[in-house]
């Protein structure tokens, strides 16, 4: 069987974000099943939904030069001092993933604020 390309987005997610496919659907606004049925190649994203899913797949992409999977998903479900108290994953969901990688940019630099 051959993988889609949002099925490999799907599977760098969960591997190096430890999340899984209904935390994918709780960010991106949609049903588990949908995101199921995108993995299994049986339908695809909407425009919005896959922006937000490549936006994801950026961020998780960035989060593991420094944390492990759970740790990376901990951080993105966590209240973070650096985004005013804000959740990460709510911020990529609101379509707001620049504040996030803004704040990831200052951990890869080493500023603690």
């Amino acid at each position: 069987m051959t993988t889609t390309a949002i099925a490999r987005k799907l599977e760098n997610i969960t591997a190096k974000g430890g999340m899984r496919l209904v935390d994918i659907a709780n960010v991106l606004g949609t049903r588990p099943e949908t995101v199921s049925r995108w993995n299994q190649g049986k339908a695809f994203p909407q425009p919005t939904a896959e922006r937000q899913l490549l936006e994801l797949e950026w961020v998780v992409e960035q989060l593991a030069d420094f944390y492990e999977p759970q740790e990376a998903r901990l951080w993105l479900f966590s209240r973070q001092k650096l985004l005013e108290g804000q959740i990460p994953a709510g911020l990529i969901a609101a379509d707001k993933s620049d504040k996030v990688l803004e704040v990831i940019s200052k951990l890869r630099e080493g500023v603690y604020i």
